[in-house]
């Protein structure tokens, strides 16, 4: 991603067909699994695409959920979702997406909170 915007932490998108190879289910599946905000994802590419760091040993990390519907729930759009996530977050000491992959997931909820 070369967009002035970008988030701050590094990582991998995954477009539709690398997000199927990747969790090694078909493409009904992981658009339910868009759909069920168990992976969120953007189109500011062009593409849509999924932060591969949103994916962890071949299934969507588990507390993403909770804490896409918490920030979804308070009005943020999939694209402020996902910079939020992946940008660090004062209160947190590291981005969100670096706490929840700590296993920091109240934490992380609890601040996502307070943006409501």
């Amino acid at each position: 991603m070369t967009d002035a915007s970008a988030p701050s932490y590094a990582t991998d998108w995954l477009a539709m067909p690398d997000l199927v190879e990747a969790l090694g289910e078909p493409l009904g599946r992981v658009r339910r699994l868009i759909d069920e905000r168990h992976l969120i994802g953007s189109t500011r590419t062009g593409v849509f695409a999924v932060p591969s760091v949103f994916l962890v040993d071949g299934a969507p990390l588990s507390s993403l959920r909770g804490t896409v519907n918490v920030l979804q729930d308070a009005g943020f759009s999939a694209d402020e979702v996902i910079d939020w996530l992946l940008e660090e977050e004062e209160s947190i000491g590291v981005a969100p997406i670096e706490a929840l992959l700590r296993g920091r997931k109240s934490e992380v909820r609890r601040v996502a909170q307070t943006l409501a």
